[in-house]
């Protein structure tokens, strides 16, 4: 995996051609092009030339991966199969996870957590396995005012679900003795879906560890991204149309039946929730709409306060520090995005996409000994924007 830096207006449009259109000589991009002087990363075949053209075109290149595959196999190890023993405590939050395992683990927390947590089945996906909610509603909740929060859009970013099962497994493990867990359980019906892309995340276990899209057929080619297919300003920008593309849009929004099935389930409770958030991987940012334009949202002075008060928070611990600001500010433009619908077509004032652990030096790879630090330190994140919608 190199760290390539273009260094002229024209070298980054051959990087954006090469990211948005067809895989171009198993280049996979983990960093797409952003800007002159902007590194982006990418991993490649150790038998390409890409590289070699790359620096002939006059752009920095520097080895920061050797060997990929290493780090793949080390995070395949860590899967224990865990089968449920009948205490939740007796997971382990500190390993990945394969689909099944999560899977029984969802169906072990609700039923240890019964009185409060249970599993709902919001859609089926494009392979048929069932996408799998958990709600938690403790009955203390005066008006009807839910959180979503959702994992794993993106198959290939383990820590995604790694970090939202660990908070999903702090909140009910530590209800009733922890004073602020008990307040934030207590303050919202809380709708929690740890893995999204089921099919791809499955894929990525199973044959290949980089997957990022869904698994849907077109054409010679396979899968949507699913953070590009919501109907709102849908393939204006930052996404492709091109069926092999990582930034695939799709052949219509809300072509996906994931992303229909979800997005049916947060329309049935239009109104009522309060604050939405989808965490991808890498990066460490807290980021408000608007992905599809660097215009500001209405809101923003309000909702780049909450994603601060998440930064601060998050900081505490170990001094992980997180940018925040707008999507397409600060990463890249990217239409037809999940917090750009929950904002804009569903009204959720408080709507974020959060990308977590790193900055680069492991990408997707991130070792297993990083998740807890991770949930940790992002649960102090949601305890502060908890208390700062709740406020506002």
């Amino acid at each position: 995996m190199y760290e390539v830096i273009p260094r002229t207006g024209l070298q980054v449009k051959i990087l954006e051609g090469m990211y948005t259109e067809s895989k171009i000589d198993r280049v996979d991009f983990w960093v797409p092009p952003r800007g002159i002087n902007i590194p982006v990363q990418i991993s490649v075949s150790p038998k390409t030339k890409i590289i070699a053209t790359l620096r002939l075109m006059g752009m920095d290149t520097t080895l920061v991966m050797d060997n990929v595959q290493h780090f793949i196999d080390q995070q395949n190890k860590v899967d224990l199969k865990y089968k449920p023993r009948g205490k939740a405590a007796e997971f382990d939050y500190g390993v990945y996870h394969d689909l099944a395992a999560i899977n029984d683990w969802i169906t072990n927390i609700t039923t240890v957590y019964a009185d409060k947590a249970k599993v709902i089945e919001v859609g089926k996906s494009f392979e048929g396995r069932p996408i799998r909610l958990i709600q938690i509603d403790t009955g203390k909740v005066q008006q009807k005012n839910g959180f979503f929060m959702e994992g794993g859009i993106h198959a290939r970013e383990w820590i995604s679900p790694a970090t939202v099962i660990y908070m999903t497994g702090q909140m009910l493990d530590l209800y009733g003795t922890d004073a602020k867990i008990t307040d934030i359980v207590d303050s919202y019906t809380w709708y929690i879906l740890p893995v999204f892309n089921v099919d791809g995340y499955e894929y990525t276990w199973t044959k290949d560890r980089n997957w990022r899209k869904t698994r849907s057929k077109h054409g010679l080619c396979h899968g949507v991204d699913p953070n590009r297919n919501w109907d709102y300003e849908w393939c204006e920008g930052g996404a492709s149309k091109e069926p092999c593309s990582d930034t695939y849009c799709g052949p219509s929004a809300f072509s996906e039946v994931e992303v229909k099935a979800v997005s049916d389930f947060i329309n049935s409770h239009k109104g009522t929730i309060k604050a939405f958030i989808d965490f991808h991987s890498f990066s460490q940012l807290w980021m408000t709409p608007w992905g599809y334009t660097k215009d500001l949202p209405t809101d923003y002075t309000q909702l780049n306060a909450g994603a601060k008060a998440a930064c601060d928070a998050l900081e505490v611990d170990y001094g992980t520090k997180y940018q925040h600001g707008n999507i397409a500010d600060i990463i890249y433009v990217a239409s037809g995005s999940s917090a750009d619908w929950t904002y804009g077509a569903e009204k959720i004032k408080y709507s974020y996409a959060v990308e977590l652990r790193d900055t680069g030096e492991y990408g997707f790879l991130l070792p297993a000994d990083q998740i807890l630090p991770s949930g940790k330190e992002t649960l102090e994140a949601l305890k502060a924007l908890c208390s700062y919608v709740f406020n506002n």
